[in-house]
């Protein structure tokens, strides 16, 4: 796509709100990324806009979830909290209830719902709202600090205007509120690249959940293990995901850009640097369809944050403009420990890892092209 369209869908208001202090999940990673590009003159320039989101409105939100959710979360909210809106999810350990929780939700679902809109219309190429990105969320059940969720709203939007959606999602957890919120359609395709459920939250995303009635074969779950490093990433990648988003061709992609597949993050177990990301993000404008990129998870604050810019200027097409690569990191990361830029430094694999990690990558390959690939005429 030269002469690339992107708007970065941001503003002060969202950077107000925040989760509970103990909480893992951190709203102000997407503040982070917004200094970082703006202190490196990377937000600004022909075809780059910023967009400052509305909160969602109601009947937007109506696509995804019941009329009572959405109550049910506004009433947690003002301190109205009970029973059935715990068997909703919301109150639980990683869903708590704070003040600003139905506020925040409208806000960051909201922006990529106009992100949904922009594509529409025609006015950009490519979006990114690092404030999105809550897979988790079922209809009417908040999970993995989930509650709304925004790319499961902006796909149905999506294919309501008529468009073939194809959502993929990189988070290192299992994009499940998506893959079962749409697991009998085919008009919307979910693939979602996770660690291993049986390590990690929340449990599904096996090669065998592929969808079922007029979805099955369109549902497409590759799961990792323990340890999974940037070469069997790509090579797993690069074998599954091109090829099924050619048979597909989509009229739109979203990307879920989940940061927690990153080596370092707290919560998850892969081995990944952000320079996959880039190769990822490449793979995906080859296509030459309109991108619509959220955030997710990443409970590295820093390393998500660096990891959300430098996918910036990849979507943005600023990666050749400025030089991104070195020099920059000590100052404007605020860290004197790796002075090479956003991308990450390489992380070779042992031996070890290269035995633990190629086998088991190879069988879970090998039966996504069995129960997967003939569906699509591959």
């Amino acid at each position: 796509m030269p002469g690339r369209r992107a708007a970065f869908i941001h503003s002060e208001e969202i950077e107000q709100y925040s989760y509970p202090a103990d909480c893992p999940f951190k709203p102000e990673r997407a503040a982070g990324v917004r200094k970082t590009l703006a202190s490196m003159g990377l937000l600004c320039g022909e075809g780059i806009s910023q967009v400052a989101p509305k909160p969602a409105d109601r009947k937007a939100i109506k696509r995804f979830h019941p009329a009572r959710y959405i109550h049910a979360i506004k009433n947690a909210a003002a301190g109205r909290w009970d029973v059935e809106a715990l068997h909703m999810g919301i109150g639980t350990e990683d869903c708590p209830i704070f003040t600003a929780m139905y506020d925040y939700a409208m806000l960051a679902t909201g922006a990529t719902l106009l992100g949904a809109e922009m594509i529409l219309d025609g006015q950009v190429d490519v979006v990114f709202n690092p404030s999105g990105g809550y897979h988790h969320a079922f209809p009417e059940k908040a999970a993995g600090f989930c509650y709304v969720n925004d790319n499961a709203i902006a796909c149905a939007m999506l294919a309501e205007a008529g468009k073939k959606v194809l959502y993929l999602d990189v988070d290192v957890h299992h994009g499940d509120g998506l893959a079962f919120g749409f697991y009998d359609r085919s008009d919307i395709m979910t693939i979602s690249l996770h660690e291993n459920p049986k390590t990690l939250f929340p449990g599904t995303g096996f090669e065998d959940e592929i969808g079922e009635g007029d979805g099955k074969g369109f549902c497409v779950n590759l799961p990792l293990p323990v340890g999974t490093y940037d070469e069997a990433y790509m090579n797993a990648f690069d074998t599954i995901v091109p090829p099924l988003i050619g048979a597909y061709n989509p009229d739109v992609i979203v990307f879920e850009l989940g940061a927690d597949a990153l080596a370092g993050d707290p919560l998850a177990h892969l081995h990944l640097t952000n320079n996959a990301y880039v190769d990822i993000i490449n793979r995906l404008l080859a296509f030459e369809k309109p991108i619509l990129a959220t955030g997710g998870g990443g409970y590295n604050v820093e390393n998500t944050v660096r990891a959300w810019s430098l996918a910036w200027t990849i979507l943005a097409d600023l990666d050749n403009q400025h030089d991104v690569g070195v020099g920059i990191g000590g100052v404007m990361m605020e860290s004197t420990d790796w002075q090479g830029g956003l991308r990450d430094r390489q992380l070779p694999a042992t031996d070890q890892q290269k035995q633990a990690v190629q086998p088991v990558l190879e069988q879970s390959i090998e039966t996504i092209k069995a129960k997967i690939f003939p569906f699509h005429g591959l």
